[in-house]
């Protein structure tokens, strides 16, 4: 009998369809994952393809069980970065503590990888693009109907059909959660910050490094990512209030940057003229999602869509690895996809919140300062650090928290899945 009810779920789960939006990071795990679970998987992505190059991400904690698993830890080791310091410098240009990364981060060698960005998307997509998954790119989902028994879906190309499952892992700025839950403005947290990331010559002569230049409210830097001839550039600000509640168009971000930078001292001419000139201009406020559900129905949400934590926790692509695993397991070991959407959240809430948190602890002082006496009191920080070698008093905590999470084995239902 109960092999019986094993092979009638095992079909089951086989026939249903899923629907994931986004190609970054939470989507093709997701993918991989549903589809190793024998769901007919489509992901949709209104980019003409995945994103390549791109700044620095890390992989911590329970995120490395997650690609341990997955079979690519190896391979994602072989494209570590290996950033070997991060230097601090006043307005002349002098050093005022040169620290390694991992002190600040709350990192361990063994269990954080840093790449760049599209490395990990790469590695993701090829698990997935030769396989059952099907990926629509240049297209988006434009309007959502959920019936109780599916959801219909029409696309921007004009394409309707129905899936079983719809997954928005889309980003912060999720358009599936806002056709399912409704505008963004209820569960955006400003953090008080703006920022602006681009490429520019590596002029400077760096190599594996980064250097960060601090005043009351204004924080850049560049980021030289192994030897390469090209640096990641940032100038971020403060703001009490979000400086835009649409996303305004390039030229007026760089107009309000100019103005906001204007006699900074250090490298920022050199960086304001960079970007002014740069064609791969990425900005945004310094945000973070907290809903008080992650699912409505037949639709749920993944990565940043549902708990975006912002730049300052180092933890957006680690959260969005372990919730695409934790969400693909609980869908295969439930028919009813509400059932495995609360499940998903019961698993995955504390710790994803757990992590936010880091974002607004002392680390965003630290890496932010808005005010000359917060300036002041980093500077003395810093340099109390590199005297000492020893990272700041909530790097511990860090390290906690990256691996609060155990994973959940669902190889005992891949196995009989397979067996099926």
């Amino acid at each position: 009998m109960i092999g019986e009810i094993l092979c009638s779920r095992r079909k089951d789960f086989k026939s249903r369809s899923v629907l994931i939006s986004g190609a970054s990071i939470a989507g093709p795990a997701l993918a991989y994952w549903l589809d190793r679970y024998g769901f007919d998987v489509t992901v949709v992505e209104r980019s003409d393809t995945i994103r390549s190059g791109g700044y620095p991400i890390d992989v911590r904690g329970t995120a490395i069980d997650v690609v341990e698993r997955m079979g690519v830890l190896s391979q994602l080791r072989a494209a570590h970065i290996d950033t070997r310091k991060l230097t601090f410098v006043d307005a002349v240009g002098k050093s005022i503590a040169t620290l390694k990364p991992e002190n600040l981060a709350g990192g361990v060698t063994t269990r954080h990888i840093e790449l760049p960005r599209g490395e990990l998307t790469s590695v993701l997509y090829d698990l997935t693009r030769d396989g059952r998954v099907r990926y629509r790119f240049n297209d988006s989902i434009e309007a959502l109907h959920d019936d109780g028994a599916g959801v219909d879906v029409r696309f921007r190309s004009g394409v309707a059909q129905r899936f079983d499952i719809v997954i928005g892992a889309d980003g912060m700025h999720s358009n599936t959660r806002a056709l399912a839950f409704g505008p963004e403005a209820p569960f955006n947290r400003y953090l008080g910050f703006c920022f602006n990331l681009f490429s520019l010559p590596n002029e400077l002569g760096l190599s594996h490094e980064a250097v960060v230049y601090g005043e009351p409210g204004r924080v850049a830097g560049v980021y030289a990512v192994g030897d390469s001839q090209t640096l990641h550039g940032f100038l971020n600000f403060a703001a009490d209030e979000p400086p835009f509640h649409a996303r305004p168009d390039v030229d007026r971000q760089r107009q309000r940057t100019v103005e906001i930078f204007s006699e900074g001292g250090w490298e920022v001419p050199r960086l304001i003229a960079a970007m002014q000139r740069a064609d791969d201009l990425f900005f945004d406020t310094v945000s973070q999602i907290h809903m008080p559900c992650w699912s409505s129905g037949r639709v749920a949400l993944a990565g940043d869509a549902a708990h975006a934590p912002s730049f300052l926790s180092g933890q957006g692509s680690s959260l969005a690895l372990v919730g695409a695993y934790v969400l693909a397991g609980e869908l295969a070991a439930h028919a009813d996809p509400v059932e495995a959407f609360a499940s998903y959240e019961r698993i995955a809430r504390p710790f994803m919140e757990a992590n936010q948190g880091l974002a607004t602890r002392k680390g965003g002082t630290l890496l932010m300062p808005r005010t000359q006496e917060e300036v002041d009191a980093r500077n003395a920080a810093l340099a109390a650090m590199q005297r000492s070698g020893e990272g700041p008093s909530y790097g511990d905590h860090a390290r906690q928290v990256h691996n609060a999470l155990t994973l959940p084995d669902y190889t005992g239902w891949l196995r009989e899945q397979h067996r099926g």
